[in-house]
């Protein structure tokens, strides 16, 4: 059950039909699995084999993707890398991982004989994928050729992906969203990607108009750049729906996006040890604000240590991963001897078993004994018309242990002072959870799909007032 027949299957199905869509060129099935399959004959000349890891460093194009599915259809393990890492850490990955081969650039055609798909069961490696390393050095999560193929069976049926439509490419396709769901789920459904190597709002704008897509799968910032761009266009893509996921959604950012687009926007929750995505809304189901819906597919959910329902959510089901590389102890504390995932994000399922999450357990902060989630508050300053993003974070305080900040990017154009941002904020959040200290930035730091990181804003500069 090697993932390298999704494609081939297709290829057989419907060799003509455009599978991808990358600056201007349009790249068939059977095309796309021409290249596959030289990919996977010039990794077996370079003594490539079943359970050899391929560290894979390259940008989202066609290339990436017949060095990803050439790997898997040589039996080898894929180490997606991605091209913004440091040499460092690109060097500590590879290293972690004893990779075979690095591929940072495209493979060479008619590397050899032209060998067919090598057999993998579904319990067997596919991908090594290299958590952040928020709380730590990184971790290889190790995904199964059947995990992935579950979570992308689940969002390819969520959306009601079909031959017609046509996929953002645009989130890395090192990460897990871009993989899963933006390729693989993709290919499952016999649709097509529309490849962007970089999101940038108004180039990424252009092509979706072109190549007329239809789902969106991104997170918060890309739904704010893109209504952004939106705004000058002569003309816009057919988006039907924007699975948005990697952070809350304020209210607000997908009402813009729903009056913008036409489309709808789900909002969803996946991660890494899952495979893809966790939760998320079927297409035309009831929304509840502040919901990222319910399980997909066979995934089980519960609330570990709940006070007041709220606690962990835990998840367990045939996506999660085998666990970390060469690293039982990380496995044991993620994954107990029953299944269940620990995921480290807080959250409380209603009567009718929708999850919302409060907010990361390491994002928590606590002041003066109460707890604040800076979901809350920054669902606040969101409803600003002058906020055109925000981060909240905790900062050091003597008093009280952690104070409550804010890092906020205005509007162009917008002139409003932080005095009157916190007396908005104060009107809308309890007395003990508004802002004290508002700080405005030109740029709030994010990661390579776009997520804003909250690990990387300076704490230390947000006490000292710079």
């Amino acid at each position: 059950m090697n993932l390298a027949n999704i494609v081939a299957d297709t290829a057989a199905q419907a060799p003509d039909r455009p599978a991808l869509y990358f600056e201007g060129e349009t790249v068939s099935y059977v095309e796309l699995d021409r290249r596959i399959t030289e990919a996977a004959a010039a990794l077996a000349a370079r003594g490539v084999g079943a359970g050899d890891r391929v560290a894979l460093s390259l940008p989202n194009s066609p290339a990436y993707v017949a060095a990803f599915f050439g790997a898997l259809r040589a039996g080898a393990v894929v180490v997606p890398l991605n091209v913004l890492l440091a040499p460092p850490e690109v060097e500590e990955r590879v290293r972690a991982a004893t990779a075979h081969v690095i591929v940072n650039d495209e493979l060479p055609v008619g590397g050899g004989a032209n060998a067919g798909i090598v057999e993998r069961g579904d319990d067997e490696p596919a991908v090594i994928l290299f958590t952040s390393g928020t709380s730590g050095r990184p971790k290889g999560a190790v995904l199964t050729h059947g995990g992935i193929r579950a979570a992308a069976r689940n969002a390819a049926e969520a959306l009601l992906l079909g031959p017609g439509d046509v996929v953002l490419g645009a989130a890395p396709f090192t990460h897990v969203l871009g993989q899963s769901t933006g390729l693989v789920s993709t290919f499952l459904a016999g649709a097509a990607v529309a490849v962007v190597p970089r999101f940038e709002a108004e180039r990424t704008l252009a092509t979706m108009t072109a190549t007329r897509t239809t789902i969106l799968l991104g997170v918060p910032t890309m739904c704010i750049a893109l209504c952004q761009a939106a705004r000058g266009a002569s003309e816009l893509p057919p988006i039907r729906i924007a699975h948005v996921g990697g952070a809350a959604v304020p209210i607000e950012v997908a009402n813009d996006f729903e009056r913008t687009f036409g489309g709808e926007v789900l909002e969803g929750y996946g991660l890494t040890e899952l495979s893809g995505i966790a939760t998320t809304y079927r297409v035309g189901e009831r929304r509840k604000p502040g919901s990222v819906g319910k399980p997909l597919g066979g995934t089980e959910i519960r609330i570990h240590d709940a006070v007041d329902g709220v606690g962990e959510v835990q998840l367990r089901g045939p996506s999660v991963i085998a666990g970390y590389w060469q690293d039982e102890e990380a496995t044991r504390e993620a994954i107990d001897h029953d299944g269940w995932l620990s995921t480290g994000d807080v959250g409380y399922l209603d009567d009718d078993r929708y999850l919302f999450l409060v907010d990361r357990k390491k994002d928590l902060i606590v002041r003066g004994g109460y707890n604040v989630y800076p979901r809350e508050v920054e669902e606040a300053l969101y409803a600003h018309p002058d906020v055109l993003e925000t981060a909240v974070v905790g900062i050091a305080d003597e008093r009280l242990g952690e104070e409550v900040a804010a890092v906020v990017v205005r509007r162009p154009g917008a002139t409003t002072s932080a005095d009157e941002l916190q007396a908005w904020t104060k009107e809308r959040v309890a007395a003990y959870m508004y802002p004290r200290r508002i700080v405005f930035v030109d740029v709030l730091p994010k990661g390579p799909t776009g997520k804003i990181l909250k690990r990387a804003i300076d704490r230390d500069a947000l006490r000292c007032g710079s």
